[in-house]
């Protein structure tokens, strides 16, 4: 293919080499000549291992070329990547004006040109940000809607540097955002990628833009948490912290896996809250600052409280709650989050009924009972015989653990109930009956 780089920075010098080692003809473009002279020289302007012989060979066997001209780097190439910075502003939001500088000057390009371009914007962007602020640069300066002649995708990069050659070739995932499924310029992506082995995913364009701040913000939680642990345990006198951390990676079942990774509810149970606590503790007591571990149990908090305002700006009165146990089957109640959310109802003038099967509230004992009793005393007066019963009684039916019997709910609740989902219930929202609302989606 023939393809522009708009931004020779480091994501863009790197793009532009590989696509150029491919077999792709490819115009660099930048208004820096402190980048474009030594490019054109054959040489790297950044350090970057396995970089500077891969632009050496592209210079050398005419296959890669740059400009800071955007009619002659648009008219000569059919497909443009747009790698242009996006650095933070003092607020902390990042700074979109040499985005939307690149997109007003590709659009008065566009005026005048009659074959189909595709525009691949590979900057780092908050959510919305394509559909709502660069789309109608590139509409307005080009006088032409998105898709009659030109298409828009996000595909997020995921380089690290030191490693960023490697990583293109075997990146962790290719993920390509569009504003309608199948559209002809994620086909022209998808075959640009065709030699690149890694999952591909084929999504809407907003929640590519999301992946890659999840995935950035996820790494440096990892880096905080992991260091957070060494600093506790040399302060508990562990021999090795790197010990601890090999065999915490050892377990893929949960640790690094997807299982504590979905938008849900808020942690509870017997482990997580205590041993939480504890290890805040320790660290209180050795005098470490250790931010990421303390802010945990508050965030939980806020994640329960907005469970609580989702219910509260329903503006009904009646709730039925399916699930008290802090996951399904199982009848431990031991910090249920869901608990707090009924208590707190029940103080604020609701009225509350239940639905579990798996609590035979006559039965319970130990600290399952204790618990129960200090927070919630009077739950078995709450109790609804089925969730029937419940469906009947409730204007607000809150779903708060994943029990196999619920599933259907949605499609048996009436047009007047409201569903508050804790847990996504269902993968497809549409199918609720009434009036549908997700804690995190």
């Amino acid at each position: 293919m023939r393809i522009s780089v708009l931004g020779l920075g480091y994501v863009g010098c790197v793009s532009a080499a590989c696509f150029s080692d491919l077999g792709h003809t490819i115009i660099g473009l930048d208004v820096d000549p402190r980048k474009l002279e030594p490019l054109r020289n054959g040489t790297s302007p950044i350090v970057e291992p396995g970089l500077a012989d891969l632009i050496a060979r592209g210079v050398g066997e005419g296959r890669l070329t740059v400009t800071e001209d955007y009619e002659h780097a648009i008219m000569n190439t059919d497909v443009s990547l747009i790698c242009v910075g996006t650095p933070s502003m003092e607020s902390g939001s990042p700074n979109l004006d040499y985005t939307k500088r690149v997109c007003e000057q590709m659009g008065e390009v566009f005026a005048k040109k009659s074959s189909f371009h595709t525009v691949i914007f590979r900057s780092t962007i908050p959510p919305g940000t394509v559909e709502n602020e660069l789309i109608p640069v590139l509409e307005k300066a080009s006088g032409r809607k998105v898709g009659e002649t030109y298409g828009v995708l996000f595909n997020p990069e995921f380089l690290r540097e030191a490693s960023a050659v490697q990583d293109f070739y075997h990146p962790p995932k290719i993920v390509i955002g569009e504003l309608e499924p199948g559209s002809k310029a994620g086909d022209v992506l998808e075959e640009l990628c065709e030699p690149i082995d890694a999952p591909l995913v084929r999504t809407n364009v907003k929640t590519s833009e999301m992946v890659k701040y999840a995935d950035n913000c996820f790494h440096a939680i990892k880096v905080c948490f992991a260091n957070e642990v060494g600093i506790i345990a040399k302060g508990m006198g562990v021999p090795d912290s790197h010990k601890v951390m090999e065999i915490f990676c050892l377990d893929t079942q949960l640790n690094l896996s997807p299982y504590y990774l979905k938008p849900g509810f808020a942690f509870g149970g017997s482990c997580l809250p205590k041993d939480l606590r504890a290890i805040v503790r320790m660290s209180q007591r050795l005098d470490l600052e250790c931010p990421v571990l303390s802010a945990a149990t508050p965030s939980n908090k806020v994640h329960i409280q907005r469970a609580i305002d989702h219910i509260r700006g329903t503006g009904m009165k009646k709730v039925g709650v399916l699930g008290m146990s802090f996951k399904a089957e199982t009848d431990d109640l031991r910090e249920s989050p869901i608990v707090q959310v009924v208590s707190t109802l029940i103080g604020k003038g609701y009225e509350l009924c239940i639905y579990d099967e798996n609590i035979n509230w006559k039965d319970l004992f130990g600290s399952n009972l204790g618990f129960l009793e200090h927070e919630l005393p009077y739950a078995e007066t709450l109790r609804a015989s089925s969730v029937d019963d419940l469906l009947e009684r409730s204007e607000v039916i809150v779903v708060a653990n994943g029990a196999k019997e619920f599933r259907d709910v949605p499609e048996r609740m009436r047009e007047d109930q409201v569903m508050v989902d804790l847990v996504r219930i269902v993968d497809d929202p549409s199918v609720a009956r009434g009036r549908y609302i997700g804690i995190a989606w």
